[in-house]
């Protein structure tokens, strides 16, 4: 078992920048993959970004490249997703979650955090 706590939601304005933190509970020596998910009200659970813990090959969803970057600290057992060029279609309950295997999917992730908000303002 492990917890997730994301801190480092809140609101900007468009344009604007934030730096995410998501920081596990103990050591992510058994986990594969950490992801950045978000819902806005009304719509599914999406996948913005993913890492691979031990290759550091990461991966995004379309409508963020070029504006959002993950990135791992192993020692502090925590991933950051900064993003920058924040748009107003950014605001979202953003999650963190974890996984002992490669996923994509929300539905395939064991291990979730409990969000924190970002709200961009146009």
């Amino acid at each position: 078992q492990v917890r997730l706590m994301e801190s480092g939601g809140g609101l900007v304005q468009s344009g604007g920048s934030l730096n995410l933190s998501c920081a596990a509970s103990r050591d992510t020596l058994d986990l594969t993959a950490m992801g950045w998910f978000r819902q806005a009200p009304g719509k599914e659970r999406e996948g913005v970004a993913y890492i691979l813990l031990m290759a550091g090959n990461r991966y995004y969803t379309d409508s963020v490249k070029g504006r959002f970057t993950i990135v791992k600290d192993n020692a502090k057992n925590t991933v950051y997703l900064q993003m920058n060029s924040l748009k107003p279609e950014d605001t979202a309950v953003y999650y963190c979650a974890a996984d002992t295997m490669w996923n994509i999917r929300a539905e395939r992730y064991d291990y979730w955090g409990q969000g924190t908000q970002v709200t961009v303002s146009s």
